[in-house]
């Protein structure tokens, strides 16, 4: 039977991380738990009854595997971890670095075979998570190749139970698609075959992830734990922009959480490192909390509030925007987009930005003709440069959409660059009449500097909108394996948007990939904002947009509030009342609506913009009470969203389909709140009372938007 000893035990603001040594086979686990509960810690079991086998085992907090090594019991095809690359290792010292209100823990772990790990655990003074990586480190005269490598890997989950805690762990994880961006999912671990067999023999695993340059796809990179019965949470975010992996991975009475880049099984990837030479994981935001799915999803998503906060200046008070995208619907002009500045001027509106199509010759298609990024002079007569000038003068921001990683097939460049484009097995990696720009070649980012940087410093704009609309798959060539091409690949689009911001200090970046299909903390980090997603109209947009403030911050959150002549009053209040759920982007038949309509219009922005400071820094909570069809919506929502200092709020309210709840109650922190302002403010405020707000939904597809103060 193995023995615990505590190697160390770090106390990180709320959280405790206990590094734990298991005698005889010096393996060092990381186990993970809120300071609240320390006191709750239960005596665990050491050996099963029948038969007389131990009741669990040490679980690495490194995990890798190299080329040639054994995996463990019937896990090829499943899972890489606990490979016999680990077996060897062995702790040789740990670190702890305090600076500037930072605290850094490095364990270091070694193999007389020659090869090194590093477990990299980093606190900043007020976070509610922690970040890890792992680095692999090659110190012998021949080269290794890693299959796997894991940038986190937590264990002894959970430590509030005495047995294999039947029926009281939940896995948590959000599915994605296209127009249907982050649909919780919570099952219990029995239900996805995680229940240790009777001998603990023969793993269980679940593992999931994306394989492809759309990181958000399938699944977000996102992952979670509960122990209902202890009410608590574990959790991880991976900031990854290509294929990745999580693991639910269970053998005996604990589960163990890891995740990572996609390995040889399921991303194609192998990574070879010279001596002498090391490989770091991508980052994870890692955390846990006595606490719920909001309470563990507000700690990790605000570990993207450092990167969000270094936006230009433009960005500071999350100005509203508008998008011709659903107005012209890829035939932008001129004229038209000057009309829609004469319409937008004085209302607060600080950013009209030019959306796809204005490069697409005249038999052309938008979706088609990227490449040479020159304007039709059809639609712009006198350049790029006198319309940007135009709004400028509107007291506007230009801005213009580009999908600069791809090459349309009705571009001569489609034929003619083939050298530059990523190839899989010797042919170019075609999908959807687009071909791929190898951001590995010098020459792909001396002509994207010309044709996208140059462009936006010659031609005024202040706003680029960077579209991605296909994915890589597996991977590309030029590596040594398809899945480190793909990654070295990635490795130079993100470069390439530092380049932008280095170059362009005051641009505004937004991205998007066919909607939300990249909102993960590392490209999140690289710009302004991100489009939410593509649905544009759908009735189900408060849904999406609620969703996503467990995964992005709502300050980023760009929503559409596409707006039509004939619509009503109340539809025009639902779709602007979804988009105050983030960056309201209004877009649609703008110059065509009526006074009244306007007057509605520029009532909503006043609004926002009196909660934007709401938006910018605090938590949100969902109270959801709907059914499990997005296209045929019934019930209502409601998401509170509490500012950092506690005393306002956001809160935003729809209704869908009959039937409806009777009530919805939202309990607020503390006494003493009032509604300060509402919108729309023809419809009468909820009741406050008992400590809660009571929100009765009135009848269908109606939205409002309440600010609260105390």
């Amino acid at each position: 039977m193995p023995e615990l000893s505590t190697l160390a035990r770090f106390h990180l603001g709320d959280m405790i991380a206990e590094y734990l040594i298991a005698h005889p086979s010096d393996t060092l686990s990381l186990r993970m738990i809120p300071a609240s509960l320390e006191g709750q810690l239960v005596p665990h079991r050491e050996r099963l009854d029948h038969p007389n086998i131990p009741a669990w085992y040490p679980e690495s907090l490194v995990q890798f595997k190299l080329l040639g090594d054994a995996t463990d019991e019937y896990t090829q095809g499943l899972t890489l971890r606990n490979s016999a690359s680990l077996a060897s290792l062995r702790l040789t010292e740990q670190q702890v670095k305090d600076s500037n209100g930072e605290t850094e823990i490095i364990t270091h772990l070694a193999s007389p075979r020659g090869y090194a790990a590093e477990h990299h655990l980093l606190w900043r003074e007020g976070d509610r998570a922690v970040t890890m990586f792992t680095v692999f480190k090659n110190l012998s005269d021949r080269p290794f190749t890693l299959e796997m490598l894991s940038s986190f890997s937590l264990s002894g989950i959970t430590p509030f139970a005495a047995d294999d805690a039947p029926g009281r762990l939940f896995l948590h994880r959000f599915r994605s698609y296209w127009s249907a961006e982050g649909r919780h999912e919570c099952r219990l671990a029995e239900d996805l075959g995680l229940e240790p067999s009777w001998a603990h023999h023969g793993v269980r695993v679940e593992r999931f992830g994306q394989v492809g340059s759309m990181p958000v796809r399938g699944y977000f990179p996102w992952a979670g734990v509960e122990d209902r019965a202890a009410g608590v949470m574990w959790g991880a975010h991976l900031a990854i922009p290509g294929s990745w992996q999580m693991e639910f991975f269970r053998r005996d009475d604990f589960l163990s959480l890891s995740g990572g880049l996609a390995d040889r099984e399921l991303g194609h990837w192998m990574k070879t490192v010279a001596p002498g030479e090391h490989f770091q994981s991508p980052p994870a935001y890692v955390s846990t909390v006595q606490g719920d799915l909001d309470d563990l999803c507000a700690r990790l998503v605000n570990m993207q509030l450092p990167a969000a906060e270094t936006a230009p200046a433009s960005e500071h008070d999350l100005p509203v925007l508008c998008n011709e995208w659903c107005t012209s619907w890829g035939n932008p002009r001129h004229a038209d987009l000057v009309a829609m500045a004469d319409r937008l001027q004085g209302t607060g509106v600080r950013y009209l930005v030019i959306d796809a199509g204005w490069y697409k010759g005249d038999t052309g298609v938008w979706h088609l003709g990227q490449g040479d990024w020159v304007a039709n002079p059809n639609l712009f007569p006198d350049g790029l440069a006198a319309t940007a000038r135009a709004i400028r003068e509107r007291g506007l921001i230009p801005g213009i959409w580009f999908e600069m990683e791809v090459v349309g097939e009705q571009s001569p460049r489609f034929e003619s660059d083939l050298p530059h484009f990523l190839h899989r097995d010797g042919y170019p990696i075609t999908a959807t009449g687009r071909r791929f720009w190898d951001f590995r070649d010098p020459w792909v980012i001396d002509y994207l500097s010309q044709k996208v940087i140059g462009q936006l410093r010659e031609n005024g704009f202040g706003y680029i909108k960077v579209d991605y609309n296909e994915t890589i798959g597996l991977g590309c060539d030029g590596a040594e394996s398809a899945g480190e091409g793909l990654r070295q690949h990635l490795e130079g689009v993100q470069g390439f948007f530092r380049k932008m911001r280095a170059e362009l200090p005051d641009l505004v970046i937004e991205n998007c990939a066919s909607g939300g299909h990249r909102l993960e903390p590392s490209f999140m980090a690289l710009s302004s904002m991100a489009s939410f997603s593509d649905a544009h109209e759908t009735r189900d947009i408060p849904v999406i947009a609620a969703n996503l403030h467990r995964l992005i911050l709502p300050r980023q959150s760009q929503i559409w509030a596409v707006l039509h002549a004939a619509d009503s009053m109340q539809r025009l209040a639902y779709l602007l009342t979804g988009g105050m759920l983030g960056r309201l982007c209004l877009s649609g038949e703008l110059t065509s609506l009526d006074a009244g309509q306007w007057a509605l219009v520029q009532e909503a922005i006043r609004f926002y913009q009196r909660v934007a400071p709401v938006l910018a820094r605090g938590t949100s909570r969902l109270f959801q009470h709907i059914n499990p069809s997005w296209q045929h919506l019934e019930g209502a929502q409601a998401v509170l969203r509490l500012a950092e200092d506690a005393n306002s709020a956001l809160v935003v309210t729809h209704s869908f389909g009959a039937p409806l709840p009777a009530e919805i109650s939202i309990p607020l922190p503390g006494q003493g709140w009032q509604v300060a302002a509402s919108f729309p403010s023809t419809l009468p405020a909820p009741e406050i009372k008992e400590g809660a707000l009571h929100f009765i939904p009135s009848c269908e597809w109606e939205g409002r938007a309440l600010y609260l103060t105390r």
